[in-house]
């Protein structure tokens, strides 16, 4: 039987068992295997392979430790507010989506149990039957309305409202089905469905620090800016959670958190810097680094309605003057891909490879900068631990130019208040963005001349259209093809150096076990807790 199996690896093994493990269906399962090539005489025998391998190996039991590497009082459990890996870890835990990423990116069904349309405009939502929210109620076509609805509302401050827009009507059909109609055609909204901000609340919620969700951990202490701690749902309509408890909260410190770990204080760090793997390597057996390249990146910012980014030459000057392969081998210390300044990476579909990065070249960068008219002044850069390895990319852009007679004034501010006071703020600055699955999330969270994260103030009525077209658009190459131009305004005409991919490296005990990459990021894209266990 296994003979018809054809282009199968251990990786969509992986994928199978990730799914069985979220609660899919054998129907959905089955889909999934047809898709990926399986005969339907074989899809049995995969499917007992990967239903033995996710029986075998969690071990029920134990609290769970871990630390991010950022909070502060802004921290939330309001999924529409989330804004950081910390937010979005906690999302992860206490409620769920109706949709969520496999490590190969495709949608997959979880509050769903299916999403079908002929159009791609008008879109029916069949809901699972028997999930319950934390607070006993049952989950119905009503709580999937509200907590979409909620995005619309500007009072919300939905981080994805710009995204939520193109949602224009709601019905319920039956109790268990909606019905969304959208603005204009747009095949993605499977996938933009598994966002970690549209996550499923219960209608007509208003405090939202109860975290009162249908996820695998009940809230039972929530402290913005110091930790969380979660208890393992014994009502969870999947099989889940392996773990009793959940505790989450931020080391900010790079080796504080890694001597946490170390030290047997946490279960997982998540995030290290490249410079503290070899720190965790040099302990042996007894610590795994679990790493995941997937979009993330960190950029320098230059607003283009402030000086001294408001002058092209400047901007231009700038993105000569990064080196990005030095980048890669000393500030991420190998661990990331060199990027060509536009934000989707080469694992998306729609990543335009013919766009080559900008070589690294001191005599133009000193040209355009003389220009400018900025050498021999100061120019403030601020950087922080906040977004990762800022500092040591600021060091290295610092060292280049004042070989050619620039003075980078580079400012290191701590993590605390970084995103608050300095990001989307300084004239120049860094930020760091997470990997999200799709180019039109994206441009719609960072370019579009209303995006709510646009760095750099980017405007630009073209793009605006094509982002439009490209969404409307049922017709994969010609999708392609727009995004592509797209990437290539975004590197030639936005204020923003996308200097490399970062892999993202999560270090854990090796008592930890379950944990796998996933396209929306490190910690398993944020959910780990749901699915690791933990060895006696």
């Amino acid at each position: 039987m296994n003979d018809k199996i054809t282009n199968w690896t251990r990786k969509d093994d992986a994928v199978v068992e990730n799914a069985i493990r979220r609660g899919a269906t054998r129907r959905e399962l089955l889909q999934m295997l047809l898709a990926g090539g399986v005969a339907m005489s074989a899809g049995g025998f995969v499917l007992g392979r990967a239903g033995k391998a996710v029986a075998a190996t969690p071990v029920a039991g134990g609290t769970l430790k871990a630390a991010g590497w950022s909070a502060s009082t802004a921290d939330t459990l309001d999924p529409a507010k989330a804004s950081l890996s910390t937010d979005y870890v906690r999302c992860c835990s206490f409620y769920n989506r109706l949709t969520f990423l496999d490590q190969g990116g495709t949608p997959q069904m979880e509050l769903a149990e299916a999403i079908e349309s002929k159009d791609a405009k008008t879109w029916t939502v069949k809901l699972r039957s028997g999930v319950t929210f934390h607070d006993g109620k049952p989950l119905t076509a009503e709580d999937v309305i509200f907590s979409l609805k909620r995005h619309l509302d500007p009072s919300v401050g939905s981080k994805v409202a710009k995204i939520a827009a193109q949602m224009t009507g709601f019905k319920a059909v039956d109790k268990q089905t909606v019905e969304i109609t959208l603005a204009n055609p747009n095949a993605d909204l499977p996938t933009i469905l598994s966002m970690h901000h549209f996550m499923i609340v219960a209608d007509g919620t208003t405090d939202f620090s109860k975290g009162n969700g249908t996820g695998a951990f009940v809230r039972e202490v929530f402290e913005p800016g110091v930790r969380s701690v979660g208890i393992k749902n014994k009502n969870y309509w999947k099989s889940g959670p392996n773990v009793d408890s959940f505790e989450y909260f931020a080391i900010s410190d790079d080796s504080s958190r890694v001597n946490a770990l170390l030290s047997g204080d946490i279960h997982l760090a998540a995030s290290i810097n490249p410079r503290s793997m070899r720190l965790v390597e040099s302990q042996g057996d007894g610590f795994v680094l679990s790493k995941t390249t997937s979009g993330n990146y960190t950029n320098l910012n230059m607003r283009l309605d402030m000086a001294p980014g408001n002058n092209r030459d400047f901007i231009e000057g700038m993105k000569y003057l990064v080196n990005r392969e030095q980048i890669v081998k000393s500030a991420l210390r190998g661990l990331g891909e060199v990027g060509n300044d536009q934000p989707v990476s080469p694992a998306n579909f729609y990543h335009n490879a013919d766009l080559k990065p900008r070589a690294f070249d001191p005599e133009k960068a000193k040209f355009h900068l003389e220009k400018a008219g900025v050498l021999g002044q100061s120019i403030p850069v601020i950087a922080s631990d906040a977004a990762t390895s800022s500092i040591d990319m600021a060091m290295i852009i610092q060292a280049a130019a004042a070989e050619i007679g620039l003075k980078l004034d580079v400012q290191r501010v701590p993590a605390d208040g970084y995103w608050d006071n300095y990001w989307l703020k300084a004239p120049v600055h860094f930020g760091n963005i997470n990997p999200r699955p799709t180019p039109d999330i994206l441009f719609s969270l960072l370019y579009t001349s209303e995006a709510p994260w646009n760095e750099s103030q980017y405007k630009s009525e073209k793009f605006d259209k094509m982002l439009i077209e490209a969404r409307g658009s049922l017709d994969q190459e010609k999708r392609k093809s727009i995004y592509n131009e797209m990437q290539v305004m975004v590197a030639n005409e936005a204020g923003t150096i996308i200097p490399a991919y970062i892999s993202n490296v999560d270090a854990t005990t090796a008592k930890l076990k379950g944990l796998e990459p996933n396209p929306l990021g490190g910690q398993m894209g944020y959910a780990f807790a749901e699915y690791v266990w933990l060895e006696a």
